[in-house]
């Protein structure tokens, strides 16, 4: 007897749940509608829709266009009913985002914060984000958490920032993060947050590579919904694949990394650390940055061919660099083509979609999500 009222109790949880996550999806549907598309009975909609009604978590939106009988009503996802915060933590600024449950941007800022693995760096943290929320609409009783964004290997088993060459950072404990911010905390891989974003957003089914490139190169594996994290969580972390046996120095001390010629930096650092300088410069012809571009997306080429040939999925170019791509993505869709085996077009790479803030916004979606699996 208690297996089977288990086994109801999780139907019914499982019921209501896509029953929300289809009204978020649709914005604005019908009870038959919604019966029909899950197929489920309407009386099992007619109940599940009552109780997110009472919880508040969706609205009645009027009626729906009649198709002959009596109107339908109209049901909205009730979008503001929960927001959560994204934070982003890179070596020289800090970004924060707010969202609503439908993972709409309500507020997003980016400001320089030097990291210093101190105490003290954290508190100011929390204080700058206190002011974010201050001048934002929310309402604090409503936030779900914060998302984290680290640019290291977040351990989520042992609970540590296992290490970060480019924080210094290592054996870092979550929650010695945590402890310095009002709200639940979730942490996620600067990559992976990216992947998150583009991957949670889409509802994307397919599984993809995306290839973070910042200041710092990383990678992600998205694939049904979830990341891979890996056995050690290192999953995705080709900034450290070597592509120059015995070349330049990377941060980690290793040559010939990746990283070392793919970062943002190899582009910035040329038009004094400004990258839309070296885009508006490059689209202008001028020679010393068109041949550093050449040399970029030469290396660039060398490590996507390779990803591809490895995992044969699509591959988004994500970061600072990935969202500059929009004009240069044929391009650098040729030289791959001209290097895979199997004389593909590339089509498979593909620029990310979200060029402001992906890491912030992937960790605040996780917070969501994790709220939206309990709904």
């Amino acid at each position: 007897m208690a297996k089977s009222k288990i086994t109801n109790i999780e139907v019914k949880k499982n019921n209501r749940n896509r029953i929300y996550r289809y009204i978020c999806k649709c914005k604005t549907v019908s009870n038959p509608d919604i019966a029909y598309a899950l197929k489920l009975s309407l009386p099992t909609v007619l109940q599940n829709t009552k109780e997110l009604l009472e919880s508040g978590f969706i609205e009645e939106a009027g009626e729906l266009r009649s198709t002959g009988g009596r109107r339908a009503k109209a049901l909205s996802p009730a979008a503001g009913h929960r927001l959560a915060l994204g934070l982003d933590i890179t070596q020289n600024h800090i970004g924060m985002v707010l969202i609503n449950l439908l993972g709409d941007i309500l507020k997003y800022e980016r400001t320089d914060h030097p990291y210093r693995n101190e105490k003290e760096y954290l508190t100011e943290t929390s204080r700058r984000l206190e002011e974010f929320i201050e001048d934002s609409p929310a309402k604090r009783e409503r936030i779900l958490g914060l998302g984290i964004s680290f640019p290291g290997i977040v351990d989520l088993q042992k609970k540590v920032i296992s290490g970060s060459h480019v924080l210094d950072v290592k054996a870092l404990p979550l929650s010695e993060i945590s402890e310095s911010f009002a709200y639940p905390c979730f942490f996620l891989n600067d990559a992976n947050a990216g992947a998150y974003a583009e991957g949670i957003r889409s509802g994307e089914t397919e599984p993809f590579f995306y290839l973070s490139l910042s200041n710092t190169v990383g990678g992600a594996v998205y694939q049904e919904g979830h990341l891979m994290q890996g056995k050690e969580f290192r999953c995705g972390e080709v900034g450290h694949m070597t592509v120059v046996p015995g070349g330049r120095l990377c941060y980690c001390k290793k040559s010939g990394c990746l990283d070392a010629y793919c970062s943002a930096r190899c582009l910035s650092d040329l038009t004094d650390k400004k990258l839309e300088d070296f885009f508006s410069g490059l689209r202008q012809g001028e020679q010393r940055l068109v041949d550093a571009w050449e040399e970029y997306t030469d290396y660039l080429s060398i490590a996507v061919n390779n990803i591809h040939m490895v995992l044969d999925c699509d591959i988004i170019l994500g970061g600072y660099v990935g969202s500059c791509l929009e004009e240069q993505i044929e391009e650098i869709r040729k030289k791959i083509s001209a290097r895979n085996t199997f004389s593909e077009d590339a089509g498979f790479v593909k620029p990310c979609r979200y060029k402001t803030g992906a890491a912030a916004l992937g960790a605040a979606l996780q917070v969501v999500e994790t709220f939206i699996r309990q709904v």
